[in-house]
């Protein structure tokens, strides 16, 4: 991102701004970015942003190649990073990019190991990695499976056959390995890679298949909470259970909790569900399979009349970060992980949150959101907000027209249009991390096929939903309104109400120009950067008045 974007935002978890640093303290200002999710170190900045130039590093001038040659030798392993000085009014700025270190951890060379997360203020911090954690990373850097991690004192009179059978009936069913049906307990243990060379037993072959005791002594972590706040359903259940039991028992309790809206979509009736079926399995198998067993805590699944929540102890597996979890698919133990897809019990494919997203937007809903994970927890919220059932026939008319559903990234464009009113396709790769080629070929694909529309010029080219959509919800003076408001409109518009009532709010300009948030924040700013208004107050307080003569 360009410096003064960074500058403008603030200090973020990705951007830390220091005055001044000596070595110590730039090496450990690395490594505790480099530990959490990456990001960039600027010098020569204060707090809250203003540049004050970066003292020189090297006699009367600073080298980047210099700064970048002592980090990689200050630190271990060795960590990569890119360096170079920019230049403002104030004075120069060493800017430092910093990888996220993968998998992980990085330390100085004097042995100290710190991350970056959001402290309870909600700022940015660095904290000292647990012991636990820098054993959890070290057996994914050396390439083991925690899976297939040895179980001290444990032997096979840990495990219940139960169990086993519950296995070989998950895989003769549709969608398990069903070669693994007629497989013998220790035959099925060889083949999802659990036993161990040097012990009987592996922490894998507990938690799938060991019995209560076994589970209580040598993984006391493996516990659920499951919460349903709602006062026709309210329950608190702790739940210590093998993960494919786990896995079913909480499938049940969901099912039972289940209900559906239903659509006329033109001559059929179609039931959405509250919460669909692959977003259950896929949130809770991963839930399972994903979450960090070195670290204490239980995993909480939560219902509540507006959200369907999982919480994980420990952070994403190393190289997933929010950003990519739709393109990254690493798995902390592959040998969990396969067990789970041999059973049938997650998407095959290796995609399953991406078929989690593309259920709750069929289903005319919000996205899930994994916004409040942090170093130490994966949070994932699924919205139980309102079905948008003029976006659901509109969905529907497209895939029975066209005979092939929509892609996961058109779904993902398409919903954000539908609630910002219109964006351009570098607003769509921001809002949706999306790169910004393509946000550009989905945004040209969907014009192709009749699905948006586009009007401005230039860096001003909007997309919007195109006349059927509103016609299917029988709202077309919103396409005509939509349509017909170009930005040059709009900018009136806003001059001519300021005119004759004295000032505007944000919020006033969005209902004026029947605009979203985004809109109107860059529109009122396009104005205010042109003189033609000035910004009062601040926050709530916040208005633009006619500037002052």
């Amino acid at each position: 991102m360009d410096t003064q974007k960074l500058l403008d935002r603030g200090e973020t978890l990705h951007a830390e701004f220091k005055r001044n640093l000596g070595d110590r303290e730039l090496y450990e200002t690395v490594v505790c970015l480099a530990n959490g999710e990456g990001g960039v170190l600027l010098v020569g900045v204060d707090n809250d942003g203003s540049v004050v130039g970066a003292p020189p590093r090297h006699g009367d001038h600073t080298d980047p190649h210099r700064v970048a040659a002592a980090i990689q030798n200050n630190t271990d392993p060795s960590l990569p990073v890119e360096v170079r000085m920019e230049q403002f009014a104030n004075g120069e700025v060493l800017r430092i990019d910093v990888p996220m270190a993968d998998p992980g951890p990085v330390g100085t060379k004097k042995g100290l190991y710190v991350k970056r997360v959001l402290g309870a203020d909600g700022k940015p911090a660095c904290v000292p990695i647990t012991p636990q954690e820098l054993v959890s990373r070290a057996i994914i850097t050396r390439g083991i499976d925690p899976g297939s991690a040895p179980v001290a004192g444990a032997d096979w009179d840990a495990l219940d056959a139960k169990e086993f059978d519950r296995f070989r009936r998950l895989c003769a069913l549709s969608g398990g390995d069903r070669h693994m049906a007629n497989m013998a307990d220790n035959d099925i243990c060889r083949a999802l890679g659990l036993i161990p060379r040097s012990h009987p037993v592996s922490l894998g072959m507990i938690l799938l298949f060991g019995t209560p005791e076994a589970l209580r002594r040598w993984v006391p972590t493996a516990e659920v909470l499951f919460q349903d706040s709602r006062d026709s359903s309210a329950t608190n259940q702790e739940l210590r259970l093998p993960l494919l039991q786990l896995a079913e028992h909480v499938q049940e309790l969901l099912a039972v909790r289940e209900a559906t809206t239903e659509v006329i979509i033109g001559a059929h009736r179609v039931d959405i569900p509250l919460i669909s079926s692959s977003t259950r399995r896929e949130a809770v198998a991963n839930a399972l399979v994903h979450r960090d067993y070195s670290v204490l805590g239980p995993i909480v699944i939560r219902l509540s009349e507006n959200e369907f929540g999982i919480t994980s102890p420990g952070g994403f597996p190393p190289g997933v970060t929010i950003a990519n979890i739709l393109e990254q698919s690493r798995p902390r133990s592959i040998a969990l992980a396969d067990a789970f897809k041999r059973a049938g019990m997650v998407e095959r494919r290796g995609k399953g949150v991406n078929e989690m997203f593309e259920s709750q937007l069929r289903a005319g809903r919000d996205m899930p959101s994994y916004a409040l994970s942090s170093a130490d927890s994966v949070a994932l919220s699924v919205p139980l907000s309102t079905t948008d059932l003029d976006l659901v026939r509109f969905l529907a008319a497209i895939q029975t027209e066209r005979q092939h559903d929509l892609s996961l990234e058109q779904l993902r464009v398409v919903h954000e249009v539908k609630a910002s009113g219109a964006l351009t396709s570098s607003e769509l790769a921001e809002f949706l991390s999306m790169t910004p080629a393509t946000s550009r070929s989905v945004s040209r694909t969907l014009v192709e096929q009749g699905i948006l529309e586009v009007r401005g010029q230039g860096r001003n080219r909007r997309f919007h939903l195109t006349a059927r959509f509103y016609d299917l919800a029988k709202d077309r003076a919103a396409y005509v309104r939509l349509k017909q408001i170009d930005p040059l409109q709009q900018e009136q518009m806003v001059l001519d109400y300021v005119a004759t009532y004295g000032q505007i709010t944000r919020s006033i300009a969005m209902d004026l120009c029947q605009i979203g948030v985004s809109d109107a924040r860059r529109l009122l700013k396009s104005l205010t950067a042109q003189g033609k208004l000035e910004l009062r107050g601040i926050r709530r307080g916040a208005h633009y008045v006619l500037p002052s003569r």
